[in-house]
């Protein structure tokens, strides 16, 4: 019965757009419409990925998700360079992370059955060290930045080569690991029974994010008014709201998977190769991007953003040192990102 009502469901996304472009409905309407479209949509990014995982394996199938799930982030990041609003760029970047690190692996944890907590400790470590990498390398532009105009010129021509350094880094890790990940499967023998077909599997990967990409635009878009109504921060907004709503597919995709079918394994992989796409391959991205779309975005984080993303990377890298995730270590996670929101709350805007 839940399966058919989450397929029922997935037209609420094109039911969101027809009142988006044909409609008069206020922002409030939109927020609540197209958050509840993202629920089914997620779901189906879940489901696809798991069926691309019988093929793959978990290792190549998580990075088949974080790749699919971030391509609304890049999205939405785009849009709001264009639109001027560089807080709330760096803000869902970090936020992205941190949620991804902290709330969503805590979220899978608890979700997963008791025998079946052992996860890949060797895969999920070097993801995590992608992630401590870039946290050292953005302190490059992000400390001239706290003294002075952040947005100056300067900082975004400094920006430039941390951005291409971490964009190489990324691409020589993910290389080394989709091939330790490939050969491992086949040494596995494990074999599709019952999966959806790859190009079918990966049609519906890329037909999901696709539609999800126009729902979170329309939600981003009605956050200005939600935010105003509900007296937050702009910085508040970008780095739990609009980071939240942006990686909904992996939020609901690595929940999913570890309830349902108790694949903490994958569900993991969804969770800490997000956070190392969004920190080294997203993010400076997005900062050459921005160089044609206009202004120029120098990554200059605060310290609060800085900390958060350095203190979720140790946190977790400490918890996943024996191989595997007890219940309480999820429960940690979710209670962490819930101080960290607090935190953003009372740091307000820049």
């Amino acid at each position: 019965m839940g399966r058919k009502l989450l397929w029922a469901s997935l037209v609420l996304a094109p039911v969101t757009i027809a009142v988006r472009y044909a409609a008069h409905v206020g922002d409030v309407g939109l927020f609540v419409l197209s958050a509840a479209a993202l629920v089914p949509l997620a779901w189906l990014i879940g489901e696809a990925t798991e069926h691309a995982g019988d093929h793959t394996g978990p290792g190549i199938g998580g990075f088949l998700n974080a790749s699919f799930g971030n391509a609304p982030e890049l999205i939405i990041a785009l849009f709001a360079v264009s639109d001027h609003l560089p807080e709330v760029v760096r803000g869902s970047l970090i936020g992205s992370v941190v949620s991804n690190l902290l709330l969503v692996l805590g979220l899978a944890v608890l979700a997963a059955p008791d025998e079946r907590r052992t996860i890949d400790r060797k895969s999920l470590l070097a993801q995590l060290g992608l992630v401590l990498a870039a946290t050292l390398l953005f302190f490059v532009p992000a400390v001239p930045g706290w003294h002075g105009n952040h947005e100056r010129h300067s900082l975004a021509v400094a920006t430039a080569p941390v951005a291409v350094a971490l964009l190489v880094i990324y691409a020589g890790v993910t290389a080394w690991g989709l091939r330790r990940h490939r050969r491992r499967h086949r040494e596995s023998g494990a074999e599709a029974q019952g999966a959806w077909s790859l190009p079918l599997t990966l049609a519906a990967l890329g037909a999901a994010t696709a539609v999800t990409a126009f729902i979170s635009e329309i939600l981003v878009h009605s956050l200005k008014t939600f935010a105003h109504d509900a007296h937050l921060s702009q910085f508040f907004v970008a780095i739990v709201i609009v980071a939240i709503v942006g990686n909904a597919a992996e939020h609901g995709g690595a929940v999913v998977l570890a309830r349902r079918s108790g694949n903490l394994r994958l569900a993991s992989e969804i969770a800490v190769s997000s956070s190392a796409q969004v920190a080294v391959l997203i993010t400076p991205a997005v900062a050459l991007l921005a160089w044609a779309v206009r202004p120029a975005l120098p990554l200059t984080f605060r310290p609060v953003e800085l900390a958060a993303l350095g203190g979720a990377t140790i946190v977790v890298a400490l918890t996943l040192r024996d191989g595997r995730l007890a219940r309480w270590e999820g429960a940690a996670l979710v209670g962490l990102y819930v101080l960290a929101a607090v935190g953003f709350a009372l740091a307000g805007d820049r």
